[in-house]
């Protein structure tokens, strides 16, 4: 049964949320049709203070896609004002962003005593908490040190799984890629407390603990994730300098070697979705790569918790041809996002991350299916854009359960490949 975590010392909050100020800005949403509406956008781009959420760049703003954008307060209205003369229609989806930052810690729980997975937590909490969890539950989790970042945080895996003596296939789940996105590391945590609440009751969960290792990493950029918590809340890359440049960071999702800085990435260290100066620049990235390679003959699936915008997707996402696996992989998102959509009716989009959302090189997903993990997915989580990353805590426990079916109905699937019907291992 699951153990509370009394962790007083690690878990009080600010509600008042991070630093990082955005009165006034707004978050629109457009669809360009044509090709002046492209070039309007491109020069917004470059003269106004915007920030592309769907695409993450403006390299990848195409026509008849919706681009969501933050724009600052002050140019806002010259920016609509651009719209409506070239007839291009916009949705406001967030007319203050500030308000919005703040509203995020909506859900009055305790933040001082109980470490309460319905709430969101800084690095330091989430540090204290691999811990603590390790500790408590010594027969079911094992905390490791994969890596140090940029700035020399420690980069963990939490090895969930029954300890049987013998190695088991084992499933690779990590969270917290890119910094902003806070329900990603909030359900990591969600999926380890579960795994504690599960172990030795009559559950598919625990069935499945049992059977297979879970190697779960809550944050992987923790840099970029503390920054979003002290400094900018919107920060999305990692912490790592560019020489010849005052821009800071990577795409740690474009860093990956899987057709590294081709279409989809950026060559300047200044883009959001910059490929870095080679393939496993970031210490972050190496980390995971490292560990992966090392342990590629018991992984059997890969999959990568982020947001926003409700999609299951797998390879490829850095070419529109399609995987080998192509049809299994297909089918699977179907009746994952089909389990998902059974708790509380959110719709997810499925399919080959290239056509479903846009083309990516670089991405963790990609790379590791061509390691040759079959099972390699992408989750997108909620929502669709009324509070993109900046998603309320009231809203962590049904995306987390929903999540939790998808998940399950995968690590079903994949135990069921490796065992014939006598429990034995086959492959």
């Amino acid at each position: 049964m699951e153990r509370l975590l009394f962790l007083g010392f690690v878990t009080a909050v600010a509600v008042s949320g991070p630093v990082g100020r955005y009165p006034g800005d707004k978050v629109l949403r457009l669809k360009p049709e044509n090709e002046q509406h492209l070039q309007f956008i491109r020069d917004v781009s470059r003269s106004a203070e915007v920030d592309f959420w769907q695409p993450h760049s403006v390299e990848l703003v195409t026509t008849n896609r919706s681009v969501d954008f933050r724009v600052g307060a002050g140019w806002a209205s010259e920016v609509q004002s651009g719209l409506k003369k070239i007839g291009l229609k916009c949705e406001i989806l967030t007319e203050n962003l500030q308000n919005l930052i703040k509203n995020q810690f909506d859900r009055k729980g305790s933040r001082s005593i109980r470490y309460d997975y319905e709430l969101y937590h800084n690095w330091d909490q989430i540090e204290s908490w691999t811990a603590a969890i390790a500790d408590e539950n010594p027969n079911l989790i094992s905390r490791f040190e994969i890596g140090r970042s940029y700035e020399g945080r420690s980069i963990y895996l939490l090895w969930v799984g029954k300890r049987t003596g013998s190695p088991k296939p084992a499933i690779f789940l990590d969270c917290g890629i890119h910094a902003r996105e806070w329900i990603s590391p909030a359900f990591c945590q969600w999926f380890v407390k579960e795994a504690i609440r599960n172990f030795g009751i009559s559950s598919a969960l625990n069935t499945l603990v049992n059977e297979l290792d879970f190697l779960v990493v809550p944050v992987v950029n923790v840099d970029g994730y503390a920054y979003s918590w002290t400094k900018d809340r919107l920060w999305r890359k990692t912490r790592s300098r560019n020489p010849g440049s005052d821009c800071v960071g990577t795409d740690p999702n474009r860093n990956f070697n899987a057709k590294w800085c081709g279409n989809g990435a950026s060559r300047d260290p200044c883009s959001p979705i910059y490929c870095g100066p080679y393939v496993e620049s970031e210490k972050e990235v190496k980390a995971v790569a490292d560990f992966i390679r090392n342990h590629s003959s018991i992984i059997k699936a890969y999959l990568t918790m982020h947001s926003y915008s409700q999609k299951c997707l797998f390879p490829y996402l850095y070419t529109y041809s399609l995987a080998f696996d192509h049809d299994e992989l297909n089918d699977l998102a179907r009746n994952a996002v089909g389990a998902l959509h059974s708790l509380y009716g959110t719709r997810y989009a499925f399919g080959p991350g290239s056509s479903t959302i846009y083309l990516a090189a670089g991405g963790s997903d990609d790379w590791a299916y061509d390691l040759g993990i079959k099972y390699s997915f992408t989750f997108e989580l909620r929502d669709t854009g009324r509070y993109g990353f900046l998603l309320p805590e009231s809203q962590i426990k049904p995306t987390c359960e929903e999540t939790m079916l998808a998940i399950n109905y995968i690590a079903t699937y994949v135990l069921s490949t490796w065992l014939n019907p006598m429990g034995e291992w086959t492959k």
